[in-house]
């Protein structure tokens, strides 16, 4: 988890030789980015944040800001954990122990859980449910394509957070009797389908996808060779049709363990060089990126095109809207 930028409480500017005046003049010219009430933060760092960065930061400042210990739950206890998750507008999520429906107060929403069912961890100086807790939460709660993404992360080691691979036997046990039977067959659906071979969050979801499009299952990791030797390891391979599929995210051309020791257009150059082996031996290439998962149909337009078969006909959603 990269560093993120300092907290300044409203209630400690005193300390800082500030005034209210003065915090408010902060603001007005942006050196100073008000994250939730009483709790501020540098203008110039916060707006360098990714969405993810910004969102760990909102939690924190919540932690900040309750007098009694608050657990976090759902999305707000995957970014503790590290487990990456789909969108950027979630509200700061922790549990309710007392059983009156949940509700949101100071910009936190609450669920309620039963104090007898909970495993939880104290994190990065917060409180979080368990990683199993967390994950399982997340499948019962959010959309199949969602629910996988997490799965498929913890079902491999995070050498990032230094934590070993859950099992499905491990999430199994962890289900118990703190679902309903609907919840509980959501779970069951999307830990069926959870891969440990997906590579990143934006296989995951393109999987998720491409399931719910109705596309035939495709290879993962599929190993290319050409009279050269090794081309490489394609995200997703669909043989029958002579159709491989390629996420590009960005970590690919930023992070450092992607990039090992190269610069991210020799990347690129190298890219492009895997690429075009592809193509030799008689493969169609197809490439998206984030932005294509989340324009709805647009995935399937281009699987579609380059004859990629399905198990079934195609979806309604296909069929009704002109996709760019």
């Amino acid at each position: 988890m990269p560093d993120l930028p300092t907290l300044l409480l409203a209630r400690d500017c005193g300390l800082h030789g500030l005034t209210a005046k003065d915090l408010a003049k902060r603001v007005r010219c942006g050196a100073l980015v008000r994250i939730r009430h009483g709790v501020y933060t540098d203008g110039a760092a916060w707006r360098e944040l990714k969405d993810w960065q910004k969102y760990r930061l909102q939690i924190r400042a919540a932690g900040e800001m309750f007098e009694k210990p608050t657990i976090f739950a759902r999305h707000s206890a995957a970014s503790v954990w590290g487990v990456p998750t789909i969108g950027a507008a979630h509200s700061v999520q922790a549990l309710a122990l007392t059983n009156d429906g949940g509700r949101s107060r100071a910009g936190v929403r609450r669920h309620f859980a039963a104090p007898s069912s909970l495993e939880v961890v104290r994190r990065d100086g917060l409180l979080v449910t368990s990683r199993v807790r967390t994950v399982l939460d997340l499948a019962a709660f959010t959309p199949f394509a969602e629910a996988v993404v997490p799965l498929d992360h913890v079902l491999r080691p995070d050498a990032a957070a230094q934590l070993p691979a859950l099992s499905k036997d491990e999430l199994r046990a962890g289900i118990g009797s703190i679902y309903s039977a609907a919840r509980q067959r959501r779970i069951h659906a999307a830990l069926n389908f959870a891969d440990a071979r997906a590579g990143s969050a934006g296989e995951s979801y393109s999987r998720s996808l491409l399931h719910l499009a109705g596309f035939e299952v495709p290879v993962l990791q599929q190993e290319l060779r050409d009279e050269q030797g090794l081309i490489g390891y394609t995200d997703f391979s669909w043989k029958r049709a002579n159709v491989v599929g390629e996420f590009d995210g960005e970590e690919k051309y930023l992070k450092p363990e992607y990039l090992r020791g190269r610069t991210p257009s020799q990347v690129v150059v190298e890219e492009k060089y895997r690429e075009d082996r592809i193509r030799a031996i008689g493969f169609t290439v197809v490439r998206w990126v984030w932005a294509d998962l989340m324009q709805p149909g647009r995935l399937e337009l281009k699987l579609a095109a380059a004859g990629v078969p399905r198990r079934r006909a195609r979806s309604a959603a296909f069929d009704a809207q002109k996709v760019p």
